[in-house]
């Protein structure tokens, strides 16, 4: 007898799905301006992605990166309409938090500030 695993067995089925995370974070938001991020090009992400004002990109804290929050993952933000992605990480000190990327507009970025919201993902372990 073969054992085949799940994985294996549902491919092809599509309502196999992965298991779905929602955790509340702190949500702030910031903007591709030298002031707010580290060295070099403020529009160059830590993963080495290139930003532009109206892409829908957060970064995330590196204890969210060890529950599978990882670049490229898809994320839905409490309050915030479509779908957000993965394409930067935070220095390690920050905990539970994402940064909403809000290109160059500093008055929105003030205008967010810092709240809790609620994300959801699916892991990508």
């Amino acid at each position: 007898m073969v054992l085949w695993p799940l994985a294996v067995l549902f491919s092809g089925f599509s309502g196999f799905a992965q298991q779905c995370i929602t955790i509340e974070v702190t949500a702030m938001a910031y903007n591709s301006v030298k002031s707010q991020t580290g060295p070099g090009d403020p529009t160059i992400t830590a993963w080495g992605d290139k930003l532009k004002p109206g892409m829908k990109v957060i970064a995330v804290s590196r204890d969210l990166i060890a529950m599978g929050l990882t670049h490229n993952t898809k994320v839905r933000i409490e309050g915030l309409e479509g779908a957000y992605v993965v394409k930067d990480k935070m220095n390690k000190r920050w905990k539970k938090k994402i940064d909403i990327y809000m290109g160059k507009d500093i008055k929105a970025a003030r205008r967010w500030g810092r709240r809790k919201v609620k994300i959801t993902f699916t892991p990508d372990l």
